[in-house]
């Protein structure tokens, strides 16, 4: 090396190399910035539809919490909760019932389905496509992305309604079950208080009861005056004593014994067992008024397919695109075909100075 020469990587050898190759220089830097603009120009727009919902937890989806047949719709969505909506968006069968919705075999271009090929391929195509992602404010955000703008939003809002419809799939048999377990409820006591009815009135007719309290104060009047008058009568007053007696008779013995329909030993007899029957149909009619209103509320509510998810924002068509961002790819390009080029031309002028260099003597 002469004495005279600068150094070869200092800031003047530097630039005295990249002198050299200047004219190389810019024309792969030109042909790289025409080449990956064409590319980038080429690419097609790509749009992202998004939509936003919190998985709402309705209390009738679960027989258990379900509280005299009302809804009760909880909007907190636990981790459960998300998990299951993320689990139910990336699964196959929800992948492949879009699939065969839209016809993505043809707009893929994947050709005909059933190869393992042309499956792979769509399913992979539709899985880059799609995003499920829970943000940092409990919500969901599901983003699809195509070509063509309005087919992404389609795409976004039919899975938010599969995955609504999945998970209501889940408690569906259990709703069911519930609801049949209030109408049989409902059913049976209604079956138990017609029953009872029946045999009030067949203890009424029966023992000549009808009215608890009333008669008791009507027969213990009428036996009192008629006694009385009996005495009377007995005693040498007004009143004939043998029809008296009937009288008496008729108040005091059964109807077997020829006594009225409304007597003091039928009362006696049937009291207690009339007194039942009124207070158990009574409790009856309570309950199964309370049961069917139950069972009307329960139908209202877990038949209804109230949404498992509350939605925040529904996917629109997008009004820009979201990638190819082309100006990126084409300075990224550029600038790593720059640092290739000054990595390269560095390697070769350490080499041309190596091996030129002559032999000390």
């Amino acid at each position: 090396m002469l004495p005279d020469s600068p150094p070869p990587f200092s800031l003047a050898g530097l630039r005295g190399i990249f002198w050299r190759w200047k004219y190389q220089l810019a024309l792969a830097l030109a042909l790289t910035a025409a080449v990956s603009a064409g590319i980038a120009w080429s690419l097609p727009n790509i749009y992202s539809s998004t939509a936003i919902f919190l998985p709402a937890s309705p209390q009738s989806s679960d027989p258990d919490r379900l509280s005299g047949g009302i809804l009760k719709l909880d909007l907190d969505g636990t981790s459960v909760d998300l998990d299951r909506v993320l689990t139910i968006g990336q699964s196959l069968p929800l992948a492949e019932r879009m699939i065969r919705q839209f016809h993505l075999y043809e707009h893929y271009g994947a050709g005909q389905p059933g190869t393992d090929a042309a499956d792979n391929y769509v399913l992979s195509e539709f899985a880059s496509n799609l995003s499920i992602v829970h943000n940092e404010r409990d919500a969901i955000e599901l983003t699809f992305q195509d070509y063509d703008k309005r087919l992404a939003a389609d795409v976004a809002n039919a899975l938010m309604a599969a995955i609504d419809s999945a998970t209501q799939q889940l408690t569906l048999e259990n709703r069911r079950n519930v609801l049949e377990l209030y109408r049989r409820r409902a059913a049976r006591l209604g079956a138990s208080y017609a029953s009872t009815r029946r045999q009030l009135l067949a203890a009424r007719r029966y023992y000549g009861v009808f009215g608890l309290e009333e008669q008791s104060r009507y027969l213990a009047k009428a036996i009192i005056d008629t006694e009385k008058e009996l005495h009377l009568a007995e005693a040498g007053g007004p009143g004939n004593v043998a029809g008296l007696r009937r009288v008496l008779r008729g108040l005091t013995q059964s109807r077997a014994e020829g006594g009225n329909v409304i007597n003091l030993e039928g009362w006696t007899q049937g009291a207690d067992s009339v007194a039942f029957l009124v207070a158990r149909l009574a409790d009856l009619r309570t309950r199964h008024a309370v049961a069917q209103a139950a069972f009307e509320q329960a139908e209202t509510a877990l038949s209804g397919r109230v949404s498992s998810l509350y939605l925040i924002q529904k996917a629109y068509p997008a009004t820009r695109k979201s990638k190819p961002l082309r100006m990126a790819i084409v300075v990224g390009s550029v600038l790593a075909v720059l640092a290739g080029s000054v990595l390269l031309i560095l390697l070769l002028e350490l080499y041309r100075r190596e091996s030129t260099r002559q032999p000390a003597p």
